[in-house]
Formats: structure tokens, sequence, C-alpha cells
């Protein structure tokens, strides 16, 4: 449960910082980015964000059952449950990838972290599948996510140096039917970033077999579409998630192709 501070209590936090953790109380020039810290009450869980100009305090300044910790480690401690309920209060950080890749890079980790769901949230991703690596191949694609249990990210660059993709609340694999959650959403950079989410129309989320990949679709249409090769690809708006076209190009060629999922 969060914890609300009036702004005239300001003097007994600024106390509480120099005396306990004056390591962490360093004056920074306009130009540094602002670092955010947890104060919490170590047998509760209830966490104050603090920033360098926020005017914060807790009942008892003074008091050791009181800790600082970063945002980052307060993800860790805190059940995934649990933060749903102040994750609206504590900035994201970056997802950690344990693999370079080739089409992710700081920008498109920020805003796609926003909207990666709780239980992914303080784990690191790990790279199951790339051209780079396996080759162009949806049989292998499929055969590097058997025995996984965990969302999957695609992400795809064409030949037009577009990147999108989709977000799939389940690994892919060969189906009768489609499979996944409401989770389930596609994005695009192009250049600028945007989210297509479930639009509750329908559940053709994800549906895969040998000669093709589908995610989204109703009336004949596939939100992001990719053959057996994973070299041809084809992207319309589709009832499941009320999107524009991925890529300038409605049909267009695979340069690249990267899936990471949740190491957990």
């Amino acid at each position: 449960m969060g914890v609300a501070y009036s702004v005239g209590e300001v003097d007994h936090l600024y106390t509480f910082f120099s005396k306990w953790s004056p390591d962490l109380h360093t004056k920074c020039n306009k130009t540094h980015k602002q670092r955010r810290y947890l104060i919490r009450e170590k047998n509760h869980n209830g966490y104050v964000v603090v920033e360098k100009d926020n005017k914060l305090r807790s009942s008892s300044p003074t008091d050791k059952n009181w800790e600082i910790i970063t945002v980052k480690d307060s993800k860790r401690r805190l059940s995934l449950c649990s933060f749903e309920d102040s994750e609206e209060d504590v900035e994201e950080t970056l997802p950690v990838l344990s693999d370079q890749s080739l089409l992710l890079d700081d920008l498109h980790l920020e805003k796609l972290a926003a909207h990666l769901p709780a239980r992914t949230q303080g784990y690191p991703w790990k790279l199951a599948y790339s051209i780079e690596s396996h080759g162009s191949s949806l049989k292998t694609l499929y055969r590097n996510m058997a025995g996984l249990d965990s969302p999957v990210l695609l992400v795809i660059r064409d030949m037009h140096q577009k990147v999108f993709g989709a977000f799939c609340s389940s690994p892919f694999r060969i189906s009768r039917g489609c499979y996944g959650t409401g989770e389930t959403f596609l994005f695009c950079f192009n250049p600028d970033f945007q989210l297509y989410k479930w639009s509750g129309e329908n559940s053709y989320f994800v549906s895969g077999n040998l000669e093709s990949l589908q995610i989204g679709g109703g009336g004949g249409c596939f939100g992001l579409w990719l053959d057996a090769d994973l070299y041809h690809g084809s992207s319309f708006s589709c009832p499941t998630f009320h999107n524009a076209p991925l890529s300038t190009h409605k049909d267009f060629l695979v340069q690249q192709l990267e899936v990471w999922t949740v190491q957990n």
C-alpha cells in the first residue's frame, strides 16, 4: 500500500537522507538525469518514490525501521501482484537483454517497457531465436520455442529499415486454432512508436503451422503474417488489434528477425 506525504514535511526527509544515506544525497546539475529511490519500511510493503527536488518524508525520519533502496531493487523484492498496485508511482527500468540485439536499442526498450505485463518486469530477456544465429526457418523457430512457458517478443526489421513486431503472451508453436491472451499486442517504430492493444473484438491472437505464423486476424486479414522461410511477410489492419499496417508496405521482405523470451 502506498504512503502519501504533505509538501510541508520536506525538511525532515532532507535530514533523513543526509543522516542515514549521505552517499545517496548528492548534488547534480540540470543536465544529469534524476535518479529515483524508494523509502521502504522494512516490515511492510509500502514505498515512497523520492526524486531530488521532491519534498516528501517518512513519519519518523530518523527511524532505522526505514531503508532506502533503488527502484530496480524494489522490483525484485516485491511480488508481481503487489507491485502492480504501485507501478504507477515507480519509474520503469529498461529490460535487461542477456544477449546483444541487432534490432533493439535503449529507445526501443524504453518505449516497450511501459507496456509489458508486470509478470515480466525484473527478469532478463534471453534471445531464443534470430536469423543471424539460427538461419531463416519457421521450423527452427518453433523448435527453439519447445519447452518454453513464458511470453515472447518478436522484433522484425524489413528491407525498408522499418522496425516492428509483436509481444505474445505464449511461445510460438504449431496449433490447430488460435492461442494467447489479451496481453498480446502489436507495435511499430515508423519512426514514432505506435502500440496496438487487443480490441476485444475477437480472440485471434496467434496461430501457427508449418507454412506460416499469424498474429491477429479476422475478415481474412492478419495483423502480422510470416511465411515458412521467415522472409516474406505482410501486415494488414485486423479486428483483433484495430491496427494500422506495421510496415510502410503491406507486403514486405524480412531483413532481420529476433525472438526474445523472459528468462525466469
